[in-house]
């Protein structure tokens, strides 16, 4: 790490976009803060949701949505969200969305105060607020996630990655919107090849970057072309596709990686080698989650109307299935489970949100959060809040520029939730 701060330090100042990405600092992890956060997280009792009642809509986003600004080709009404993600710290969410840009979007306040509780948000008027910064890709994004040691009062860490087609990884400031800097896989023609999934290892040391058949480790103190790379088909076992999901446990050292070939494996983190692999899905698998305790893993497939549920200590059955609406859509649907463990909340192609009970499968509620499909679905870390996004493709004629004009309010859209708690007098 010194050494990237004295190449940083020696860097002429107006150099190439390139010089300067790859000798910019990268984050931190793992270091005695961190820890102290993490011993003060274990300690941290979480939130009891109660799903008895219907979540109140606190916040609703979607005319900023509707007509790109950026270098992509779709605007107006062809434009649609692809998923959403909490910050690690709950300051902020993440959308990405088909016009090739992520927003940021702040959580204010007046959410937090519990003496003055906010107005449920209205449907089809003005945004609740505008993006905090919007970032551009010039390519349609793959995959994007956070640094997992983000924390909003050291602005070191406050970055998230993407990958995008034809593009190496991009490192992006949550504060400014610039990039910081880029790691990048070349193929054997010494051209730059995109990877179609990415994902952090809980200590936030290594990047890990899904591509073909094969996985490519970088270390996140060392942006640029240096990385492990490891195929995936030992002994002619595990994903023989493109990788499109990776999870890492929060306990036993491990990481599973979804592919598009319908199958599903798990590695040890430290080496590589092959533990499982995990057939089952009818679709190509675009999800891979572990449970809190690490114990279980639950893994959802495109056009496959159940998630399933494998337990790592004894993968010889699915253990159940959770079902949801996403037989006839091509879109990559998200889901999450809650900060506590117990539930794990999925959208679909119906506009529903689907909440299931982890200890037996069972289904406890559900609520209509779109018009729409739901795609994307996140808890916040430590408060009952939850967001959704919505949208899909639609097709239409080329001269149907009133097409932004004739979506409801509730379709391509993003929205910020808040469940009843225990917690609550």
């Amino acid at each position: 790490m010194a050494a990237a701060q004295e190449e940083a330090a020696a860097a002429p100042p107006g150099g190439a976009e390139n010089d300067a990405t790859e000798t910019e600092e990268a984050p931190q992890g793992g270091s005695e803060s961190d820890a102290t956060a993490m011993a003060a997280t274990a300690e941290y009792s979480w939130p009891q949701l109660r799903f008895d009642r219907p979540p109140r809509r606190l916040y609703h986003f979607a005319r900023q949505f509707r007509s790109s600004t950026s270098s992509g080709s779709n605007s107006g009404g062809e434009n649609f969200l692809k998923g959403v993600k909490w910050s690690p710290d709950g300051s902020s969410f993440l959308t990405s969305s088909d016009d090739n840009s992520l927003r940021l979007f702040y959580l204010p306040e007046e959410a937090y105060s519990a003496a003055e509780p906010v107005a449920e948000a209205a449907v089809g008027g003005e945004d609740s607020y505008g993006a905090f910064l919007q970032v551009n890709e010039g390519e349609p994004v793959y995959d994007f996630c956070w640094y997992p040691c983000m924390s909003l009062s050291d602005p070191a860490t406050c970055v998230f990655a993407t990958t995008s087609r034809d593009h190496p990884i991009h490192l992006w400031d949550a504060t400014s919107g610039e990039l910081r800097c880029t790691y990048r896989a070349y193929d054997a023609m010494d051209e730059i090849t995109a990877a179609l999934s990415i994902s952090f290892n809980s200590t936030g040391s290594k990047l890990f970057a899904g591509y073909n058949k094969a996985i490519r480790v970088f270390d996140v103190h060392r942006p640029g072309r240096d990385f492990d790379q490891y195929s995936l088909l030992k002994g002619g076992e595990g994903p023989t596709g493109i990788i499109s999901s990776i999870s890492f446990s929060p306990q036993n050292g491990m990481l599973a990686v979804g592919s598009y070939s319908q199958t599903t494996a798990v590695y040890a983190e430290s080496n590589m080698e092959p533990l499982y692999v995990l057939h089952g899905q009818i679709g190509g698998v675009t999800q891979v989650l572990f449970s809190k305790d690490g114990n279980y893993l639950y893994t959802g497939g495109r056009k496959d109307p159940y998630i399933l549920c494998w337990d790592i200590r004894n993968t010889v059955d699915i253990v159940y299935k959770l079902y949801r609406s996403a037989d006839t859509t091509n879109q990559r649907i998200y889901f999450d489970i809650e900060p506590c463990g117990r539930h794990l909340a999925t959208g679909g192609q119906d506009g529903m949100v689907h909440v299931y009970d982890l200890q037996g499968g069972q289904w406890v509620t559900g609520f209509q959060a779109a018009a729409d499909t739901v795609n994307g679905f996140s808890f916040h870390p430590y408060l009952p809040f939850a967001v959704t996004s919505s949208g899909h493709r639609r097709f239409g004629m080329q001269d149907e520029f009133e097409d932004e004009l004739n979506l409801a309010g509730d379709e391509n859209s993003c929205s910020v939730w808040m469940f009843s708690s225990s917690q609550e007098a």
